[in-house]
């Protein structure tokens, strides 16, 4: 019983890269469009249950305040460093960014919102097909690393290729004649 070489290994692993991909792109893309929407809602909905409503609202006032302070006061410094010869600005006062800002905090919800999202996600019937065809393939190329002959590996793969709608070894049409 000969074994298969590494070409064929690589070749039935692309192959089922090629029948399987497409699919799961598909299937990514209609859920990564429901994600979306439900991380959406999710973000409004979980920050009031916890509380970040009230002060994500007092926070965006006082990062408007503090705008309008920092603007101010570079407005103020630039005129001083312009009426004077030998001054110049401090590194801070040209380029300081400060560290925890509102947009960070909406982010975090964003992604606590998200990962709620994902999961309600897998429980729609998109997200429990996304999960079945990466499970299919998944197991599609464990069945060509543990098989011994490419005959039996053949016969194995039509039986997981049949799941998804394909058979494994595809007839092509033939081309239209052109006259």
């Amino acid at each position: 019983m000969p074994k298969m070489t590494k070409y064929q290994l690589d070749h039935f692993k692309s192959k089922v890269k090629r029948q399987f991909n497409p699919m799961i792109e598909e299937q990514e893309l209609l859920v990564k469009r429901f994600k979306t929407e439900a991380t959406d809602k999710a973000v409004g909905k979980l920050s009031k249950k916890m509380g970040a409503d009230k002060i994500l609202a007092r926070f965006r006032v006082a990062e408007q305040m503090l705008k309008e302070a920092r603007d101010s006061a570079r407005t103020f410094f630039n005129k001083k460093v312009k009426n004077e010869d030998n001054r110049t600005l401090t590194y801070n006062v040209r380029n300081r960014d400060e560290r925890l800002s509102l947009e960070d905090c909406e982010e975090q919800l964003r992604d606590w919102a998200s990962d709620l999202a994902q999961r309600e996600i897998e429980r729609r019937p998109e997200g429990a097909k996304l999960k079945h065809l990466k499970d299919l393939k998944l197991k599609a190329i464990d069945t060509v690393m543990e098989a011994g002959t490419p005959e039996t590996l053949i016969i194995s793969l039509n039986l997981v290729s049949q799941k998804i709608g394909l058979n494994w070894n595809q007839e092509l049409k033939a081309l239209p004649s052109v006259n």
